[in-house]
């Protein structure tokens, strides 16, 4: 081969080689930098919020793991409904235990985690997404780091903050901090003290739900409760069971799960009072005499919002101002006598009723916000329970999924109802959702 052949050659390997070289080093330099961004910052300064980093070796480790698998399923998990937080949320598993089928879903938890940690990694791990909602539960390895509760509250107003500003439709949920106990250094003062600035946080902010799941847990001492959470710190299959159970109606009605509509067929004799598409029939009447103020017939949606059909039920929705007592009515009257069927479903510490006539029928999240004597067996919390009213010559039985509720009644015990009148649904506090409402008239 001539020479100048041979030195062709040798000059094309040498610029392939220079090509492959400088590209592995762009490749190394990305992954270096990468590595490094998603990395515990060895300082604070600069950084956002307040209060403690966790930088223990074990959880920087941890931290640096799952934070690099993420960043390889960014698009993935784009559109993902995100679970955010510690280690409660990080023991969920990554399709959060299959608790919501055909959800798209995204656990952003880290185990051993504070709230500045979180809203550290808030645009990488989570607004990176576009995610089509977030489930924020933080806040208990601060108090394990000496944080304060107005230190800590003021970071998770941040992160809402900073979730608003990327997508000021996005729904966002809040869950209280759980309860845990004074041996785990996260006392149940300090652990209400939070809850209690969380709430203020939120009030009056439509774009949040703010859903008590300390109450939920909490024992009479307001610590964690063995059976739920063994270690007084994480639950168990069944804490996660009733986590679930609890997040379960809100997200049914941000449209995420229960989409179908419900096929129940009517006993014979029964007459739906809610046709499960919208709110013909119903309507507002003024509190005090029950005159008719307005109309909903063909709408989905009462004129302030609070009540909405949706795939059969009829919701009545967690209030942002914490608690907000209105009521919505029949358009019509019933003077007979009758028996009035209907199932509810109570997110944890709901307060709701239904009226008959005018009197008020307590109904509830029974096990949290009822009286003692309504935490029966028979009561199922954050699903649905059925309520039977027979209405016969002025005088009332109520049932529970079978079990008596007449004290219940708002008024005083044998009291007479009203001639005639419409039945009502009350909104409280939480959300409370019905369904199935019918009535046989005699």
């Amino acid at each position: 081969m001539p020479k100048s052949s041979t030195l062709q050659s040798s000059t094309r390997l040498l610029a392939i080689s220079l090509v492959i070289y400088t590209a592995a080093l762009a490749t190394l330099t990305a992954f270096a930098q990468t590595d490094s961004k998603l990395q515990i910052p060895e300082t604070d300064d600069g950084l956002p919020g307040a209060g403690p980093i966790n930088r223990t070796e074990s959880f920087k480790k941890l931290w640096l793991e799952r934070r690099s698998k993420w960043a390889t399923r960014k698009q993935q998990d784009e559109g993902s409904l995100v679970f955010l937080g510690d280690s409660i949320t990080q023991g969920w598993g990554d399709d959060i235990s299959g608790a919501f089928p055909g959800v798209k879903v995204a656990n952003r938890g880290i185990s051993g985690d504070t709230s500045r940690g979180v809203l550290i990694r808030l645009k990488d791990d989570v607004i990176a997404l576009k995610p089509a909602g977030v489930i924020l539960l933080i806040g208990t390895n601060d108090l394990a780091h000496k944080a304060e509760p107005e230190t800590i509250a003021g970071n998770v107003k941040r992160i809402l903050d900073e979730l608003k500003k990327h997508d000021s439709k996005m729904p966002i949920i809040l869950c209280q901090v759980m309860p845990s106990s004074t041996t785990k250094t996260r006392p149940a003062d300090k652990i209400k003290e939070i809850n209690k600035l969380y709430a203020e946080a939120v009030k009056g902010d439509p774009q949040v739900t703010f859903i008590e799941t300390y109450t939920l847990f909490a024992n009479k001492e307001g610590d964690a409760k063995p059976e739920e959470f063994p270690d007084l710190l994480h639950p168990n299959k069944a804490g996660y069971t009733k986590w679930a159970a609890a997040i379960r109606p809100i997200l049914a009605t941000l449209g995420f799960v229960e989409t179908e509509p419900d096929n129940f067929k009517l006993e014979p004799g029964y007459e739906s009072l809610f046709n499960g598409r919208d709110l013909t029939g119903w309507g507002f009447r003024d509190q005090k005499t029950l005159e008719k103020k307005e109309s909903f017939d063909g709408k989905t949606a009462s004129s302030d919002d609070r009540y909405v059909a949706k795939n059969g039920r009829l919701i009545v929705t967690t209030p942002s101002e914490g608690r907000k007592i209105a009521q919505i009515w029949t358009t019509r009257e019933f003077p007979k006598n009758f028996t009035l069927k209907l199932e509810f479903r109570a997110t944890p510490n709901a307060d709701s009723g239904v009226f008959i006539r005018k009197p008020q029928l307590q109904c509830r999240d029974y096990v949290v916000a009822g009286p003692p004597q309504y935490s029966k067996p028979g009561y199922k919390p954050q699903d649905w329970n059925e309520l039977v009213v027979v209405v016969k010559d002025g005088a009332a039985r109520c049932t529970c999924n079978g079990e008596v509720l007449e004290d219940a009644w708002g008024g005083p015990p044998g009291a007479k109802l009203p001639e005639t009148g419409p039945i009502g649904l009350e909104g409280d506090r939480g959300q409370m959702e019905y369904r199935r409402i019918r009535i046989q008239e005699q």
